[in-house]
């Protein structure tokens, strides 16, 4: 299918329609024409760092309009997730208040105090990490109890540059312990199958654009989804040339897709 025939946009948020308080240029013209077309977009994000509602805040001070049914997150990709399962006792949270608080709400048993009533671990971006999260997450993979991350995500983007995501701090504790997370978001194709479910489009109509290869190109990939690798934050043509991901499409930024989308082919790759 061409990308113009294209009707449900699954974006990425960080360096892909902004960078940290700045909105790009051709996020806002880009989303209403989708609108305005009879299309849909959902953002879908593995920062589990912030609540749904904190996304709509920031969003809404960007100048973009959006409800809790536009967002798709890792967290609630790990709540579908855990409630497949038989229920953990109590389930130790590596991860923001926010993060926390998100999973309670859904009825999971959490904890940020480590006891022999722990038996699992949950892994989120923690932009709150201190030194007694790391040595209970090493205490309790020691024991062995299963150990989840929301995502891999090396670094998050800033607009000074990049802080430590997930990732990075899952393998500081690989380092340590030997013990390496089941990640529930992105790469995995979860979050995508559940927006085309969900909306109703079909899978050939539906295309995953973001900043990373090894996350949001991958997830892609993995769902069976052409893909738009736009090079507006983490990731680089050398970062592509090195990869055994590949896009469907390569775009300079969320600009160069819509003028591609509107039949400007010489944007596209």
């Amino acid at each position: 299918m061409h990308l113009e025939e294209k009707k449900l946009f699954l974006l990425d948020m960080d360096g892909t329609i902004y960078l940290d308080e700045q909105l790009f240029e051709g996020t806002k013209p880009f989303l209403e024409d989708v609108r305005r077309s009879g299309g849909r977009y959902l953002f879908l994000t593995n920062n589990s760092s912030k609540s749904v509602e904190a996304y709509i805040a920031k969003l809404d001070r960007l100048g973009i309009p959006s409800t809790r049914e536009d967002f798709l997150t890792s967290v609630d990709a790990l709540i579908a997730h855990l409630k497949g399962l038989p229920h953990f006792r109590c389930c130790y949270v590596f991860g923001t208040e926010s993060f926390r608080s998100q999973l309670e709400a859904a009825g999971i048993a959490v904890t940020t105090e480590r006891s022999d009533d722990v038996d699992c671990l949950l892994m989120g971006f923690d932009t709150e990490l201190t030194f007694q999260k790391l040595e209970d997450a090493c205490i309790l993979l020691g024991k062995g109890v299963p150990y989840i991350a929301t995502n891999p995500d090396w670094v998050c983007p800033t607009w000074y540059g990049f802080v430590p995501d997930c990732g990075s701090v899952a393998e500081m504790l690989f380092r340590a312990t030997g013990r390496r997370p089941l990640v529930i978001g992105k790469p995995q194709p979860a979050m995508a199958q559940l927006a085309i479910t969900q909306t109703g489009f079909q899978p050939e109509e539906t295309l995953m654009v973001g900043d990373r290869l090894y996350t949001d190109i991958a997830a892609g990939v993995n769902a069976g989804i052409d893909t738009a690798f736009v090079l507006s934050g983490e990731g680089t043509m050398a970062d592509l040339a090195a990869s055994e991901v590949k896009p469907t499409w390569v775009l300079q930024d969320i600009s160069a897709l819509h003028r591609a989308w509107k039949g400007e082919k010489d944007n596209a790759g």
